[in-house]
């Protein structure tokens, strides 16, 4: 890990990247695409070491309540944040300015904060969204291999739904010819069912491939899958997006299963719903409600 001084914390759309870099070792990242200019080794992660102050400045200074988000480029909870506490820092500025927060993650520690997460969906919205590819256990950990797997995150979203907090799960990657079966998104939706997930983000079946993830994507299809990258090739060359030979089929079948249990499954309605601040309580009231609890 190194420190940076950062000049800025939220971007335009109110979304913050408290460390830049990440340690899940997923195989797909796109954040590894040279595009984003990380000048530094992927696992080598980036923490700003000022980021509290610029979030509590850029909170104070802002006109309007708004929703907060974080994970879009690195996952906030890897293992280092259990040692310097920056999200749970920034979800206590959040809930004390009033704001509303969402966050994307793929780990189970972000039940550490369940309780600043509750208290802010208490007086405005926090929407928790967890990234869920991969329904077999073994080829999760294959594709997915330092992060909690499909079954504990599965876990982690039905204490959300018994802690009141909605969730959003993003159902991406799938990888043509690995995961790309009925089985697997069937699977996957069963659980979603389950744990009452307010909705499903979904792009289509395939994932997108860039210089920088591209390459090391196929590093590891070598070393896990051999010959598989030949055929990715064959098929796709260098193209960007890589659609899964199936997708049209598991999408009707992805659309059906969303509709018949309602779970939102239009990516514009739910992007609305993630970026809707919505007032619930003041701090008057949840200081008098906090009193009798």
């Amino acid at each position: 890990m190194h420190y940076v001084k950062a000049k800025g914390i939220l971007s335009p759309k109110n979304g913050m990247n408290l460390y830049r870099g990440c340690s899940h070792g997923c195989i797909y990242c796109d954040s590894r695409s040279k595009c984003y200019h990380m000048d530094h080794a992927f696992e080598d992660i980036e923490i700003k070491e000022n980021a509290i102050e610029l979030l509590e400045d850029a909170l104070r200074r802002k006109r309007q309540k708004c929703m907060i988000g974080t994970g879009s480029m690195t996952d906030p909870y890897i293992p280092l944040e259990m040692e310097l506490g920056y999200v749970r820092k920034a979800l206590s500025l959040i809930y004390e300015y009033g704001f509303g927060f969402t966050v994307i993650t793929k780990s189970d520690r972000i039940l550490r904060d369940l309780d600043l997460l509750q208290k802010i969906n208490r007086r405005t919205k926090c929407v928790v969204q967890m990234t869920l590819t991969t329904y077999d256990e073994t080829l999760c950990k294959m594709l997915e291999p330092n992060v909690c797997t499909t079954k504990e995150r599965f876990e982690v979203l039905k204490k959300l739904r018994d802690a009141g907090i909605p969730t959003v799960v993003w159902l991406s990657p799938i990888l043509p010819f690995i995961n790309d079966t009925e089985e697997n998104i069937f699977g996957i939706l069963d659980l979603c069912i389950e744990a009452k997930v307010h909705g499903i983000i979904c792009f289509g079946m395939g994932l997108t491939l860039r210089d920088g993830n591209r390459e090391y994507f196929y590093s590891q299809l070598d070393k896990l899958f051999p010959h598989l990258k030949e055929k990715y090739i064959r098929k796709y060359g260098n193209q960007y997006e890589l659609s899964s030979p199936d997708n049209d089929r598991l999408m009707r079948l992805f659309h059906l299963r969303c509709s018949e249990n309602g779970i939102v499954h239009n990516n514009n309605q739910i992007f609305e719903y993630l970026h809707r601040f919505e007032q619930k309580e003041t701090a008057t009231q949840l200081s008098l409600w906090d009193n009798f609890v």
